[in-house]
């Protein structure tokens, strides 16, 4: 019983061992910094540019590649390396566009992808061309490899991620969904974590919150501004957006969430440790909760609906008392929450029967979790052990969304994974951020981790 377990952990090994990995690190590190260099703000996205340059690496070695999109400068791509047939497919994806930047607030230039003290810096670099360099060399290595696949491995580098998808991935599982159905996917929304340069743990991803967009809408009566009114429109905006921002909704744990702050805990200082198990005790629960308010966004996020106003509009001239203002609210709600009851809630918060809630929709849809009971979960954890000893992995629910939900809606069981993710860089340096920047090492580590990941899933055994 031994030995027959004990064959395919020494055949992945050997595999492992007989790729030049300093070679692999080179020219992982090389398409990095390309992709990052090529500018796929979205929008307008332009993700095209990214995916013919992609295209053109896999089709030199003899990979098959399509390109879909709705509209020629919104192209994804889907390559597929193809099995025997006898399992089901694994699909790798990353996604090509990303969130647009301030450049005057960038201390590097976000689309040099400039190399300093170990990190490339840019817009991308963690969000999301990592997973699209790791998922890249992953097809590639395999087919160098020549290894016999019991099931095709899909790699898919989409567009329009971060504007909800509608260019991207539901535009392929609505027009294209042959060429991308598989029974197990891994996208982004998790990663490696490390404090002070060691690695602790790695977070994958099973669930992630709804992006539920509202505005706040008020009106008044127009006038001279030397003349100030008592219904100025901005003013009433103003008293419930304070409202609304000192509201905390309800903590609501389910299984995910309840399941990370456990297993976190089992890592973390004694003091740390306590928060975490004891954010259900009832004695000491409102003092952890605000605590996290206070000095730990993250988990504050964790632990419930949340809601930042993020836009405030009203008035065009100094001197003119305006007709109306507005306040538009990113909301990102826990999996279940009934969005109409939470609504009226908000109503209530805010008492003034003259504010006006509208809901401009959702961005991604519900989408049922992940689970750890599957073939892929246990691979993603054993892969883990066996690279980065005394690391473990923790299950989690993502604060924002991903292009998980429209495949999990499908079926197909999708976990988050991504580059290592230094603890010191979260406010300054993390995805979406002035300065986005991704740790080299830690991208070397993430190509070589989802190389043996779907190496595992996918070669014949």
């Amino acid at each position: 019983m031994r030995l027959r377990y004990l064959v395919p952990l020494l055949a992945a090994t050997l595999s492992a061992q007989s790729i030049d990995w300093p070679k692999v690190q080179a020219e992982s590190l090389r398409y990095y910094v390309d992709l990052i260099r090529i500018d796929t703000s979205s929008p307008p996205g332009n993700e095209t540019k990214a995916a013919k340059y992609l295209q053109a690496i896999l089709e030199k070695e003899g990979i098959e590649v399509k390109l879909f999109g709705p509209t020629p400068d919104r192209m994804s791509l889907v390559a597929r390396l193809k099995g025997n047939g006898s399992k089901k497919p694994i699909a790798i994806f990353g996604h090509l566009d990303v969130v647009g930047v301030q450049r005057d607030r960038w201390s590097e230039d976000p689309f040099a992808a400039k190399i300093i003290d170990g990190f490339v810096w840019g817009r991308g670099s963690v969000d999301d061309k990592d997973n699209v360099v790791a998922s890249l060399m992953t097809i590639l290595l395999l087919k160098r490899s020549g290894a016999v696949l019991d099931r095709d491995v899909i790699f898919v580098a989409e567009a329009d991620e971060e504007a909800g998808g509608r260019e991207g991935i539901l535009y392929l599982v609505k027009e294209h969904w042959p060429d991308i159905e598989a029974e197990y996917c891994l996208a982004e929304g998790g990663g490696f974590v490390s404090k002070g340069g060691k690695l602790t743990h790695q977070n994958i991803q099973l669930a992630e919150k709804k992006v539920q967009t509202m505005r706040l809408v008020t009106t008044g009566t127009a006038g001279h501004g030397s003349q100030p009114r008592p219904d100025n429109a901005i003013v009433r905006l103003a008293n419930a957006v304070a409202k609304i921002a000192a509201w905390q909704p309800p903590m609501r744990l389910n299984d995910i969430t309840r399941s990370y702050f456990e297993k976190l805990a089992t890592i973390s200082s004694p003091e740390e440790a306590a928060r975490f198990n004891g954010i259900t005790n009832p004695a000491k629960t409102a003092a952890i909760q605000e605590y996290f308010r206070q000095n730990d966004i993250f988990h504050n996020s964790v632990l419930r609906t949340t809601i930042s106003p993020n836009i405030i509009t009203g008035g065009f001239r100094s001197n003119v008392i305006p007709s109306e203002a507005s306040a538009t609210l990113d909301i990102r709600a826990l999996p279940d929450e009934d969005m109409e009851k939470f609504k009226a809630e908000m109503a209530r918060v805010i008492n003034d029967p003259l504010v006006k809630i509208v809901q401009e929709g959702i961005q991604n849809l519900p989408a049922p979790a992940g689970t750890m009971n599957t073939e892929l979960y246990r691979v993603l954890e054993s892969v883990q052990k066996r690279l980065f000893p005394g690391t473990v992995s923790i299950p989690l629910m993502q604060t924002g969304g991903t292009d998980m939900g429209a495949l999990r809606r499908k079926g197909v069981a999708c976990y988050g994974v991504g580059i290592e993710r230094p603890v010191e860089d979260a406010t300054l340096h993390a995805a979406h951020s002035d300065n986005e920047r991704g740790k080299v090492s830690g991208l070397h580590d993430f190509v070589r981790y989802t190389y043996e990941v779907v190496g595992e899933m996918a070669k014949k055994k």
